[in-house]
């Protein structure tokens, strides 16, 4: 297979806007007219718990009962991820950059680069509660565990770790080209974001008409509408909805003083680093308990 460095990692915590990047880049990327739908987008990407390559790394169907049997066999699903395709391609990580059981999350032999979107974590708290299914106070003692892991029924784990460390390995991944995206400024300037993702990082050169109609196609409204009428497939089960409000700012209907402040407590130099717009706020709304 030669030079397996093809993935371009779209990385993220979730219910952080992989799904909204992963549509937009297939628009963009794709001949007019055949972007997929939201249960269509492995026809222009994948993701790492795909478990036809689970499957084919080990030469039967594959299940799992631990980490570590998740990480005997994921870097030999993953060089086959990686030579899928001939060139570099995106493929969806909810998974932290660290090595567990003495082998790479993220294997450096199949990475070429990453994308990494970021939430801030009082919006993303709510978000995160409506995807597990529980409350918000359990949702914050998720995101600020440092074993948090999801995984399928045959054992293709994501492992996640604390919401803060997640940031900080990806953002500081030594030797990694990584491109950093604020949930945030997708949503205030979608265009000039995408743009400086297209231009300055994967140094392709810019369509502005079919850039303004890739964003178009892929608001939340849109999106929204898409699973309102043909359902999403990588909605979590018991999940009402996976688009629910798709804005920055509803941390402050959705959260109470208190769970501002231990969300503050948890994270606070990640979002001084990251969120510092919203240190005076939150700190105001946190004291208001």
């Amino acid at each position: 297979m030669g030079d397996l460095r093809r993935i371009i990692w779209l990385a993220s915590y979730p219910k952080s806007g992989n799904t909204w990047m992963r549509s937009l880049l297939a628009h963009y990327f794709m001949p007019p007219g055949q972007a997929p739908d939201i249960n269509n987008l492995r026809q222009f990407t994948t993701g790492d718990v795909r478990r036809d390559f689970f499957d084919a790394a080990i030469g039967k169907p594959y299940h799992a009962s631990t980490l570590e049997e998740w990480m005997e066999v994921r870097p030999a699903a993953l060089r086959l991820i990686a030579g899928s395709k001939p060139n570099h391609h995106f493929v969806k990580t909810h998974c932290q950059t660290v090595r567990l059981f003495g082998k790479d999350v993220i294997p450096p032999e199949v990475t070429a680069a990453a994308i990494y979107m970021m939430r801030n974590p009082f919006d993303l708290v709510p978000s995160f509660a409506r995807h597990q299914s529980c409350d918000i106070d359990t949702a914050i003692e998720r995101m600020a565990n440092p074993d948090m892991v999801m995984g399928t029924e045959q054992g293709i784990f994501e492992f996640l770790g604390r919401w803060d460390d997640h940031v900080r390995v990806w953002t500081e991944a030594p030797g990694l080209p990584i491109h950093v995206i604020r949930y945030e400024d997708m949503l205030r300037k979608p265009g000039p974001t995408v743009r400086a993702l297209l231009e300055k990082f994967l140094k392709v050169p810019i369509d502005k008409p079919k850039l303004a109609q890739s964003v178009k196609a892929t608001t939340f409204d849109a999106m929204k509408k898409q699973e309102a009428t043909i359902g999403f497939a990588e909605k979590p089960q018991g999940m009402e909805s996976f688009f629910a409000k798709g804005k920055a700012g509803a941390w402050r209907e959705d959260l109470t003083p208190a769970q501002v402040g231990r969300i503050r407590e948890a994270f606070l130099p990640v979002i001084e680093k990251w969120y510092p717009e919203l240190l005076k706020e939150t700190e105001s709304f946190a004291a208001s308990a």
